[in-house]
């Protein structure tokens, strides 16, 4: 390295003659520019990133699009049991897919292709087919107004929807 700037030795009070700095601190500046040059460039690649990193919690309102599509697929089995039934049935089973659908919209998750399975075949009678529908309504009302209370003001209102619009299912079964 050849320095081409007038460099004093030692320490000179005179500031006509030379700049006041020493060869040994325009080396070690150099050295450090040099070094923090060099380490930059490591700083952004992952050499010293740690893929271990814990995967974020699911959101909170992925069981609610479960449950709405647990619930339309329940309506659907009853009306495909019960044909006398499916112009009832059927429009609440395509209430339950959009809520899925929407929910799903909300937190950025795509609805699953396959249709989901009731979790227990449909009443034999009519009237049993109902009542297990009702029943299933009203723990899906009471979970969509827990996850109403607890979720944030831009979600609460989609909730509070779907939590009244269960209550509503339930009086369109009686």
């Amino acid at each position: 390295m050849v320095l081409t700037c007038r460099v004093g030795t030692g320490r000179t009070t005179q500031r006509d003659h030379a700049s006041g700095h020493s060869r040994r601190k325009l080396l070690r500046a150099g050295a450090l520019l040099a070094l923090g040059g060099a380490a930059v460039p490591l700083t952004g690649c992952d050499l010293f990133d740690r893929d271990d990193q814990p995967a974020p919690p699911p959101d909170p309102l992925r069981p609610m699009v479960d449950e709405s599509l647990a619930l339309a697929a329940a309506y659907q089995a009853s009306a495909t049991a019960h044909p006398d039934l499916a112009g009832r049935l059927g429009p609440i089973a395509e209430a339950h897919t959009a809520h899925a659908t929407e929910l799903a919209r909300v937190i950025g998750v795509a609805l699953p292709t396959a249709a989901a399975t009731p979790t227990t075949a449909p009443a034999a009678d009519q009237a049993g087919a109902l009542a297990a529908l009702r029943r299933l309504e009203k723990t899906a009302q009471q979970s969509a107004t827990a996850a109403c209370a607890a979720a944030s003001a831009e979600r609460a209102a989609l909730l509070g929807s779907i939590a009244a619009a269960r209550a509503t299912h339930q009086e369109a079964l009686k």
